[in-house]
């Protein structure tokens, strides 16, 4: 596979070259994205997929730092051949709570994956979302999920999480 590893150095500016060799040396990078009018901040992989075969991921409303943890520990698990399950429920991605990981629809790459796009050169590659409970344990989809937290996930599928669910 292409990507921007393989690109001439001399070609990339400043930034892109930064950001290649992060990848290098880490096998993956975090984008965070400031949450705005529009819609809430995000942190997002690129490298999983290349590195791991795994796709690269993204989750919601989450502070940078614990983002960065999860993707490190997920980054980890995907090198040594664990992937998350898709449409289940899991205790894989958290210590203290269950979630859940769904296909992000390609119709949303271009909004979402502005890095990721770049470094595969369009979107070739596969990227999950990541989904969390509320305090209760309940996901956007059930019923009773804390008000407080509604917003602050946006369903990045193609048909909607409750009907991508594999339970």
């Amino acid at each position: 596979m292409r990507t921007a590893l393989n690109a001439p150095p001399n070609t990339l500016d400043e930034d892109e070259q930064s950001f290649v060799a992060k990848i290098r040396e880490h096998g993956w990078f975090r984008t965070g994205v400031l949450g705005d009018d529009d819609g809430p901040g995000f942190s997002f992989t690129t490298g999983l997929f290349v590195n791991t075969g795994q796709p690269e991921l993204l989750i919601f409303s989450m502070k940078d730092r614990i983002a960065h943890d999860v993707f490190w520990d997920l980054y980890r698990d995907a090198k040594d051949g664990r992937s998350l399950p898709v449409g289940r429920r899991t205790e894989a991605v958290f210590g203290n709570a269950p979630a859940y990981a769904f296909r992000i629809a390609k119709e949303h790459y271009r909004d979402l994956l502005g890095w990721s796009r770049w470094f595969y050169g369009g979107d070739v590659f596969p990227c999950l979302q990541i989904v969390w409970p509320d305090r209760e344990g309940r996901f956007p989809w059930e019923e009773d999920f804390a008000d407080e937290f509604a917003g602050l996930q946006k369903d990045m599928t193609e048909s909607g999480w409750k009907n991508e669910l594999a339970d």
